[in-house]
């Protein structure tokens, strides 16, 4: 639901979905459209309103379904349905980014000057920080991680070493290769060949990693005292 609103959004306000102007903060370098239509909706909505749609995008992202009471909030309010959307889609956005980062390098102080910079009402900015940094966060937290954008891992590597006997310029080339086939989480297969330098760069570059680890972990500062 908040990704389609946010497309909503984003067209209502005349926003490409990359985003408008001010950036830097939490929010990368370039505000997300959705995220500047909340911030300018919201100002004409109550307090009241405003904490009835900061829970069901809560709800939305903890995974529940949040049908029935959005169909609430537009029943017992004069807010249609295309401004619901980008509210909703817009704290979704917010939050989803808010929270995955860790409260360890995040602090209250930069979210709280962030939304201000988005003229959202400072009631309204109290009400976020409660969430993100309140009791309600490890629960939000958990899922904004899991729904988080990730690239498929390598479960599987296989390789052999092969020879090309001739090629079509050469009749005897003897020269041989690495065949790898890695298989990927996503249920995808590659099959690619490695030259003999490529691989030794490859090789060379594994080796010298594993030193630095090795040279890392010798460092005082890191070992474990008793």
């Amino acid at each position: 639901m908040a990704a389609a609103a946010g497309k909503a959004a984003a067209a209502a306000y005349g926003h490409g979905e990359s985003g408008g102007g001010r950036g830097g903060g939490f929010l990368g370098p370039r505000v997300p459209a959705e995220v500047e239509a909340m911030a300018r909706g919201v100002q004409d909505v109550g307090q009241e309103t405003f904490r009835r749609l900061l829970k069901v995008t809560v709800n939305a992202l903890e995974g529940k379904d949040c049908k029935e009471s959005v169909k609430l909030i537009a029943e017992s309010t004069n807010l249609s349905e295309e401004q619901l959307a980008f509210l909703i889609s817009g704290m979704y956005t917010l939050l989803r980014e808010a929270l995955r980062l860790p409260l360890s390098t995040f602090k209250q102080e930069v979210f709280k000057e962030d939304l201000k910079e988005l003229r959202i009402p400072e009631d309204f900015i109290v009400d976020f920080c409660s969430i993100v940094f309140g009791n309600r966060r490890p629960a939000s937290e958990g899922t904004a991680l899991m729904q988080r954008s990730r690239l498929p891992s390598v479960q599987d590597l296989k390789w052999r070493v092969d020879v090309a006997i001739s090629t079509s310029s050469l009749a005897r080339a003897l020269q041989p290769s690495i065949l790898m086939m890695m298989k990927l989480s996503d249920g995808t297969a590659h099959r690619f060949e490695v030259p003999i330098a490529k691989f030794q760069e490859l090789r060379y570059n594994v080796a010298l990693i594993l030193k630095e680890m090795n040279d890392l972990e010798k460092r005082s500062i890191l070992k474990i005292q008793d």
